[in-house]
């Protein structure tokens, strides 16, 4: 089940978007390495910005590998794309609340310092990060196996 290996991903000190992404990285053909490297910026709302959750980022960059238009003036595609990101994004604000890092982390600091937080019990105790990771897993999973032909 992809929200428990994310969880798993997730509790071994990846970042929130790593987790996502990386639990699909078969199955989009890349390899771990290089898709711990393309997720890793998302983490923390983008760089602890505290925007996008990374959970979500990590949704729209698998969304966009499976899915994705290439087109630069195919608007039929871009819009039929961009619905399944909003689709996406609903999903999620409907079962967390928001799709911002900041408001589902109750934090009132827009950009929060670059430095992350030590992963202690505590850490884990105190951040609902580890059920977020497992509902944008399943959220996007759900999707695949929907639209797999």
């Amino acid at each position: 089940m992809k929200s428990v290996k994310a969880k798993e991903l997730f509790k071994n000190g990846y970042n929130c978007a790593q987790a996502v992404f990386c639990t699909f990285a078969d199955e989009l053909g890349i390899d771990f390495e290089t898709a711990l490297k393309l997720s890793s910026s998302f983490g923390g709302g983008m760089g602890r910005l505290r925007e996008v959750c990374g959970t979500v980022s990590a949704m729209f960059m698998i969304a966009g590998l499976k899915y994705g238009y290439t087109s630069n003036n195919d608007d039929a595609a871009k819009e039929k794309h961009y619905a399944l990101i909003q689709e996406l994004a609903q999903k999620f604000e409907e079962q967390n609340g928001s799709i911002i890092c900041r408001e589902l982390l109750g934090l009132d600091v827009k950009h929060d310092i670059p430095k992350p937080e030590k992963r202690t019990e505590e850490y884990y105790t105190n951040r609902p990060c580890e059920e977020l990771v497992a509902s944008a897993a399943k959220i996007i999973s759900d999707y695949i196996s929907k639209h797999e032909t």
